[in-house]
């Protein structure tokens, strides 16, 4: 667990110095999903600003269950992705588990194939944690996928912040 936090700690003081945005670049843009679950789920709601972990507030995003369920990001522009921080649902938490964070350039396989940031090892219930993409300079790319490879999975985000730095590639 120290060296978790020392690597943590590490990163922070990296994104810092070189400059990376405190604001979410994945504010304000749209999202996509694989399926959408009939009520309260549709992809925008994980990036609505609203941090509520109640599904039934239509706050999170759902897909149906079904075999490897993807939800995807469109920032419009080519970033230096460093940080990608996700709010579970208040139930069911442990659905994300194992979840892939993918970013890069490609919508080959629904972006789903694109550079892997992190895997998801668990959030707790209406928990929010931070996931930091294992390179010093980030990942690059304009879409940011969340990809669950189950044969029955359900991908359910309540909110999903972006940051990073602007990338000219």
């Amino acid at each position: 667990m120290m060296s978790h936090c020392l690597l943590a700690l590490a990163s922070l003081c990296v994104l810092f110095s070189i400059g990376y945005s405190q604001e979410n670049v994945a504010a304000g843009v749209r999202a996509t999903q694989s399926t959408t679950f009939p009520h309260f789920a549709d992809a925008n709601n994980a990036i609505d600003g609203n941090h509520d972990s109640k599904f039934r507030h239509s706050s999170c995003s759902s897909t149906t269950k079904q075999r490897n369920p993807w939800w995807r990001v469109d920032l419009q522009e080519h970033y230096r992705v460093f940080v990608v921080r996700i709010t579970n649902r208040n139930r069911k938490a442990s659905r994300l588990n194992g979840a892939e964070i993918r970013i890069g350039d490609s919508l080959e396989n629904n972006g789903n194939s694109n550079t892997l940031c992190a895997t998801i090892d668990s959030i707790p219930r209406s928990g929010t944690k931070s996931f930091f993409c294992e390179t010093q300079n980030g990942v690059h790319g304009r879409y940011v996928n969340i990809f669950l490879r189950s044969c029955h999975g359900i991908l359910t985000l309540c909110e999903v912040e972006v940051f990073g730095a602007p990338d000219p590639h």
